[in-house]
């Protein structure tokens, strides 16, 4: 698929709602559950997906906008939403992430990012040299990526019941 801003918008705009539809309500057990040690449950990766919409795409966007590779972008703390989202519902966290990415795709479309802007270089902390069309795309991706995670995180509370069908779903393979 050619890139294009609309399609970026399409899906980053979308995902705010589609977690709404897929979380908001249900149970602590669904919400706060994971598929096994070291992974993140639903709760988990929307605080994840806020902290990155605090501190990673706008924000690094902006980087390669004013200062291109001379500046490294900030590191990105995978982990910041343990602590950030302590005492909080999955009902705070879903309107918090959905006001946040309204911005950042208010900011985005403002940018109105030409061609030759998509190709300018920003330093990524470990990965080095990226292009703003690569950390856009890496949004697209990133939701899309987390959005599984959460199925998959969904999927592993059934899946000591699902019986002889475990074998033919490969969301519930570790």
């Amino acid at each position: 698929m050619e890139f294009k801003l609309d399609r970026v918008i399409e899906v980053l705009s979308r995902t705010p709602a589609v977690l709404s539809s897929m979380l908001g309500g249900l149970s602590d057990a669904w919400v706060h559950g994971n598929y096994g040690d070291k992974t993140f449950s639903p709760f988990d990766v929307v605080g994840h997906l806020i902290h990155g919409e605090r501190t990673d795409w706008m924000p690094r966007a902006r980087i390669i906008l004013e200062h291109g590779e001379s500046r490294t972008f900030d590191a990105f703390d995978r982990y910041a939403m343990f602590e950030e989202n302590e005492g909080k519902t999955i009902g705070d966290l879903l309107a918090a992430f959905e006001s946040l990415r309204r911005a950042n795709v208010d900011q985005l479309r403002a940018l109105n990012l030409s061609a030759k802007q998509l190709e300018l270089k920003g330093t990524h902390p470990r990965l080095g040299g990226v292009t703003m069309k690569e950390l856009i795309a890496m949004w697209v991706v990133h939701d899309l990526n987390h959005i599984g995670q959460i199925a998959k995180a969904m999927a592993f509370q059934f899946g000591e019941h699902v019986g002889p069908w475990h074998e033919h779903t490969s969301i519930l393979r570790k």
